[in-house]
């Protein structure tokens, strides 16, 4: 039996995969606990995981409605924070641990753990080229800069890297790259294809979990865009958004919460925003999709131009009207070449088995690493 931390923060989609990966392992016998901040702690201990809370990880929360200035403050000060690793190497050094498994986007933790001589590995949870082009060489990779933390030496200074994605989608590194990648596949639950289409046209529509700017807004237009459409519509607004703040039309149910993995073998669309948990699971159904990319920060709006480009569904901007909404739902549910693209894109995704690919490379690496230690 080994023994690995998982190194995490509350940012929503990034969760997923670290908690799939951690359940696989854990199933084999490994011995998996968790460090992030206090508020996953509940999610985490209830899913089996011994879990420690940052000591000093800041004020910032995914959920919590702020300005946009101070809440970009706040998620850059977590990201570059040096006070998570020096949690990172005080837990290491009470509770031992043959290998850390650290989120790419924590570049404090990284740095932390690569000064120490930590042994340690970089979860890459969403495209490469998304992560690279949004965080490493945009404002959060800037600021990182600033204060010495180079992310791109970073992610290449570790063991090795697990790229959670389906690398057709993706844009891996150039050649000659000092950074490698292993692709495994998506971490996402098991996922089956929708063999037929249900006798009535039922969509999934889910935006961000987190707290986004004019995130209700635009639900509004969604729910608007259904309104007397010849759909059923199951809604799931996340802890971020009050229904009480939304007109529900009548063809519409309204959730905080509901599995997608449950809902989607009933549904024929997925509207989404372009996050790479809800997308990939969508693509493992055989769904197509429409996106609506919520923050241009994030990776969401590549994935969104990815899904489109392999013709899978159809990216809108955030601020799009009703009746464009309108107009692109009735243009994917009617063009059954959308939906075919996305069964195909669908079997890759199943046949990578990302969850059970990423649990034995890491299991792997561990041993290697006991060997090299003995």
């Amino acid at each position: 039996m080994s023994r690995f931390l998982f190194v995490t923060w509350d940012g929503g989609g990034n969760v997923g995969p670290a908690v799939e990966i951690a359940k696989e392992m854990q199933h084999r016998g490994e011995e998996v606990r968790f460090l992030g901040q206090e508020q996953q702690r509940l999610a985490l201990e209830r899913a089996g995981f011994d879990f420690t809370a940052y000591s000093r990880p800041g004020s910032w929360t995914a959920i919590g409605k702020r300005d946009s200035l101070k809440n970009t403050l706040g998620f850059l000060s977590l990201l570059i924070g040096r006070g998570l690793g020096r949690d990172l190497i005080a837990d290491v050094d009470k509770t031992q641990t043959d290998l850390v498994v650290i989120d790419c986007l924590l570049f404090g933790a990284l740095d932390a753990a690569s000064r120490a001589g930590l042994r340690h590995v970089v979860l890459m949870h969403s495209l490469f080229g998304a992560i690279d082009q949004k965080m490493a060489g945009g404002a959060p990779g800037m600021v990182a800069r600033i204060v010495g933390l180079r992310p791109r030496k970073l992610w290449a200074g570790a063991e090795l890297v697990v790229a959670a994605t389906l690398k057709e989608l993706d844009r891996p590194p150039q050649p000659g790259s000092p950074l490698s990648l292993n692709y495994t596949g998506p971490a996402i639950p098991e996922a089956v294809e929708t063999a037929a289409q249900p006798s009535v046209t039922n969509i999934l529509v889910s935006l961000s979990t987190t707290y986004i700017a004019g995130q209700t807004q635009a639900l509004q237009h969604v729910l608007d865009a259904l309104t007397d459409l010849p759909v059923h519509a199951v809604v799931t607004t996340g802890p971020a958004i009050d229904p009480e703040e939304l007109r529900t039309p009548a063809n519409a149910e309204m959730h905080r919460y509901l599995p997608h993995a449950e809902v989607m073998p009933t549904v024929s669309l997925v509207i989404g925003h372009g996050g790479h948990s809800t997308t990939m699971l969508a693509l493992a159904h055989g769904l197509p999709l429409l996106i609506l990319p919520m923050n241009l920060m994030f990776d969401q709006e590549i994935i969104g131009h990815a899904i489109q480009k392999n013709g899978a569904g159809v990216t809108l901007a955030s601020s799009s009207s009703p009746t464009q909404i309108r107009a692109a739902i009735e243009q994917v549910l009617a063009d059954g070449t959308y939906r075919q693209e996305a069964m195909r894109l669908g079997a890759a995704i199943r046949a990578t088995r990302g969850t059970q690919a990423a649990a034995t490379l890491l299991q792997t690496q561990a041993i290697q690493v006991e060997l090299r230690d003995t």
